[in-house]
């Protein structure tokens, strides 16, 4: 992985981070946004992956449906957020479009994917901190703007 920050204005930074082949996306960038200390951010992607899982989330079973992606796929479109969770540290959560040989697209939550060739990411940095809390009753965490 390399970064740079690009711009720096009252206290918001700009960072541009490019992920090398065969590194795991969402576990390297959940690593840059603790080492740098975001506690709130908005970031986009581009870039393509061996392999992916992709979820969808069930509301009556308060969980993630796992849905594998076996094949070299472009990151058509990825987007998410940086709040801080429970434990104090960085929280992504990251949807994403990826496009497959024939055309087709799948999409959902981003837990997981080796990156092939590269992934382009651009993280704003915003002031002040979000916070991410776990709600039972759903069974995901979410942005708390009342924390």
């Amino acid at each position: 992985m390399k970064s740079r920050l690009v711009n720096e204005t009252s206290g918001q930074r700009t960072f541009v981070v490019v992920l090398d082949p065969g590194e795991e996306a969402f576990g390297a960038l959940t690593s840059f946004a603790i080492d740098q200390g975001v506690g709130s951010a908005s970031l986009t992607a581009i870039g393509a992956f061996e392999r992916a899982i992709v979820g969808w989330f069930a509301p009556n079973a308060k969980t993630y449906r796992k849905i594998p992606i076996d094949e070299q796929c472009e990151v058509l479109s990825a987007i998410g957020d940086v709040a801080l969770g429970d434990d104090g540290n960085p929280s992504l959560h990251i949807h994403t479009v990826l496009g497959l040989s024939d055309g087709t697209t799948r999409g959902g939550h981003l837990p997981e994917a080796i990156v092939q060739p590269t992934l382009e990411m651009t993280l704003v940095e915003a002031p002040g901190h979000l916070r991410r809390s776990r709600r039972p009753e759903l069974g995901v965490a979410l942005i708390d703007l009342d924390e």
